[in-house]
């Protein structure tokens, strides 16, 4: 069984002891199936993994409890399209106001990356952009700012020849925002993410560290090879090259001055690639490693608490 995981201590260090230095862990011991599995979502989406959701809900790996949430009043959102000139298609985007804000406001700016097969309607789960700022922990609001979500396809947020889901957010939607007096300033942008977002959210502040101010990721789908990847889902990466020059592993680093969580379930396929990441990022990272799965479960209990850890980070 492995034992806890300290942000930045590298991957030749396996065998020392190791302790987390910014969050508490909750509940962390590695299963069998969990070692086992390489490739997560993808590879029970794609067949290669039949019955692994069975198996864990009926174990109760899956099982998390979830914070003590309200919701107050629901602010406005606006929902339409633009035709992405880094994607070469139509993408739909929906903006979100916070409680006791509207269109005019002047805020900072959270995008929300979606997961496999998801849209902007769909990048927070169950809940709408504007639901998820309404969400009260313990009675407490999340700082005030806006949400954008925005269709970024299935190529995992990562140049593709013809489709740029990165070059459509930086050059495109947050130009939009802006003009409407979002985002505005230096480092008044944040990111969140979930699944195939989570992996997104900490690729786009890698690559833009001097444009996004916080990242957090909800259970992250990494892999620790392109050969893995591919494997898994072809589509995921042009070329092993491409995986090298986005491996959010490899350039974690990047992450220095860039406050950055990152939250797994211990029963999520993807976690040995998760435990690998935070071996590579900083130590001022705050992780958040607790039983769980890959499911909407676990992605809701995170999800208030990555919104006010971003919010946090733009205040």
């Amino acid at each position: 069984m492995s034992g806890p995981i300290t942000p930045g201590a590298g991957p030749d260090r396996r065998d020392e002891p190791r302790t987390w230095t910014r969050r508490r862990v909750l509940g962390y011991g590695l299963g069998g199936a969990v070692c086992a599995a390489v490739a997560g979502f993808e590879l029970v989406d794609h067949g290669v993994l039949p019955g692994r959701d069975e198996l864990d809900r009926l174990d109760g790996a899956c099982s998390v409890s979830s914070p003590d949430e309200t919701l107050g009043p629901v602010g406005p959102s606006q929902s339409a399209s633009f035709f992405s000139k880094a994607r070469n298609r139509t993408v739909g985007y929906t903006i979100a106001y916070p409680p006791g804000h509207r269109p005019g406001s002047v805020l900072p700016l959270v995008i929300a990356l979606h997961g496999y097969l998801g849209n902007h309607a769909s990048a927070l789960g169950a809940v709408t952009p504007a639901q998820a700022l309404a969400e009260r922990t313990g009675g407490l609001a999340l700082p005030p700012m806006a949400l954008v979500t925005a269709d970024g396809g299935v190529g995992y947020w990562n140049a593709h020849p013809g489709d740029d889901p990165m070059g459509m957010l930086v050059d495109e939607l947050i130009p939009i925002c802006r003009e409407l007096g979002l985002g505005r300033g230096h480092r008044a942008i944040g990111t969140v993410g979930i699944s195939m977002g989570g992996y997104g959210s900490l690729l786009l502040a890698e690559k833009h560290p001097d444009l996004i101010a916080g990242a957090a990721a909800i259970s992250p789908a990494i892999w620790t090879s392109y050969a893995q990847a591919h494997a898994a889902n072809a589509g995921a990466f042009a070329s092993a090259a491409a995986f090298a020059q986005d491996d959010v592993i490899t350039h974690a680093a990047a992450l220095r001055a860039t406050p950055v969580r990152v939250a797994s379930g211990t029963d999520d396929p993807f976690h040995p690639g998760v435990e690998a990441l935070v071996r590579a990022l900083p130590a001022s990272a705050v992780v958040e490693i607790t039983k769980g799965c890959h499911d909407g479960g676990f992605f809701a209990s995170q999800r208030p608490a990555a919104l006010a850890f971003v919010g946090r980070a733009l205040a």
